[in-house]
């Protein structure tokens, strides 16, 4: 039996057997992440399957209602793998755009920035790991003094790269905006 059939199943069978007050569901989610994971199906917990739950949270419950009451296997596992696809799709989708603004972002910089350029694009590559950045962090990062880590950060925030998320003049963070925009449900 293919390894997503039985994740699937597995999944149904844990919502049903509900061993805890609260969480169950948030449990029950995990471990298909983690199934994925165990059966080397992926080499990270990335398939975010609660989001899809979430959107169809009516037939998701209906579903596994159907198989308590009817034992609908088919139905609860072609609802099952439609979900597993979709959010495969979405999430390379998402790659592509990251990669496709990573390196428009390394253009811009490399075009607009010559002599910082190069501690401007450490700086870029650290907000991938991290989209929120101190200059003190930015200052590190880049191998530079604090009044050039600021300088840096306000020339990509010139460039519509980064946004001052804090208002105030000491302790400033910036956010790397258009990154986190791929991950918001009307980008």
């Amino acid at each position: 039996m293919p390894d997503l059939i039985k994740i699937g199943m597995i999944h149904s069978q844990f919502e049903t057997i509900h061993p805890f007050l609260d969480g169950n569901g948030r449990v029950g989610r995990l471990l298909i992440a983690f199934l994925l994971c165990e059966r080397k199906i992926l080499h990270r917990p990335l398939l975010y399957l609660s989001y899809y739950f979430k959107k169809r949270r009516t037939e998701y419950y209906d579903r596994l209602q159907a198989v308590r009451d009817r034992g609908d296997w088919e139905g609860w596992l072609k609802f099952f793998l439609r979900g597993v696809h979709e959010v495969a799709e979405e999430g390379t989708d998402t790659v592509r755009k990251i990669l496709r603004l990573r390196e428009d972002h390394r253009k811009l910089i490399q075009e607009q920035m010559r002599l910082s350029a190069g501690k401007a694009l450490s700086i870029l590559e650290s907000l991938y790991a991290g989209p929120i950045i101190s200059v003190q962090h930015a200052a590190s990062v880049a191998g530079v003094t604090f009044p050039s880590a600021k300088s840096i950060l306000q020339s990509l925030a010139n460039l519509g790269l980064l946004e001052e998320t804090t208002g105030r003049k000491r302790n400033r963070r910036f956010s790397y905006t258009p990154y986190l925009a791929l991950f918001r449900d009307d980008a």
